[in-house]
């Protein structure tokens, strides 16, 4: 992802042809979910590919207060640069913070299955290869954990993406937020051809599949005015 494209105009012909195909899938919502309730943000973090376009996906998706691109699954706080190498053990990942009186952990996950990643893929995303491009759940707490469990049977069982889910259930993995830079990039640099070619279409593909669910002015990390 994130290096080689923040280089804007190159690398274009090898993006294109790189890319591997992230097309949505319609699924179900999960049979086990958590009930809709008035309990105060809550938060979920996803781990699914090049962090630019997840975070610009739950941007977009009602119920969402807040999405933070970062690094989870290390020992320790990281940086780009040291998270790049693969060997830390971080995968780009995205806090969000949720209003589960508006939207389920289930649905959120419904959607990052369905259209901010391929779930198939192991430690890659499209052009983006290394475990730190893995597909992850990291629950915050032990009812997640089981609706996020079950949900990935479920799909396995119905094998409607026609692979197994490589995601995998990342337990008690902190949380770091990545560099300024990093944060609202899909809006900010809207463009750009890698999100033009990887992110932007999953955007698309949210407001296409969950037209309920879909906001059309994201919630940013960075104050507009």
């Amino acid at each position: 992802m994130a290096g080689s494209a923040v280089l804007l105009g190159t690398g274009f012909a090898w993006w294109n042809t790189a890319r591997a195909a992230e097309a949505a899938v319609k699924i179900p919502p999960p049979a086990q979910d958590m009930p809709l309730a008035e309990q105060g943000p809550q938060k979920a973090v996803f781990a699914g590919g090049c962090f630019w376009g997840v975070q610009g996906v739950f941007q977009h998706v009602k119920g969402v207060q807040r999405a933070v691109s970062g690094y989870a699954g290390g020992a320790a706080p990281a940086t780009y640069e040291m998270v790049s190498r693969g060997n830390t053990g971080h995968a780009e990942s995205v806090e969000i913070t949720y209003d589960p009186a508006q939207i389920s952990y289930g649905t959120l996950l419904q959607i990052f299955f369905s259209v901010a990643h391929d779930p198939t893929q192991l430690n890659r995303q499209g052009p983006d290869t290394g475990t730190q491009y893995r597909s992850a759940i990291l629950p915050a707490n032990a009812a997640q954990s089981k609706v996020a469990q079950a949900y990935i049977t479920q799909l396995n069982t119905t094998k409607l993406f026609g692979k197994p889910i490589a995601t995998r259930i990342e337990e008690k993995a902190s949380f770091y937020p990545a560099e300024a830079y990093h944060q609202d990039y899909l809006t900010e640099n809207p463009r750009n051809p890698y999100i033009v070619i990887n992110d932007l279409p999953k955007v698309e593909n949210l407001q296409r599949l969950f037209p309920d669910r879909y906001r059309s002015e994201p919630v940013l990390v960075k104050s507009r005015g």
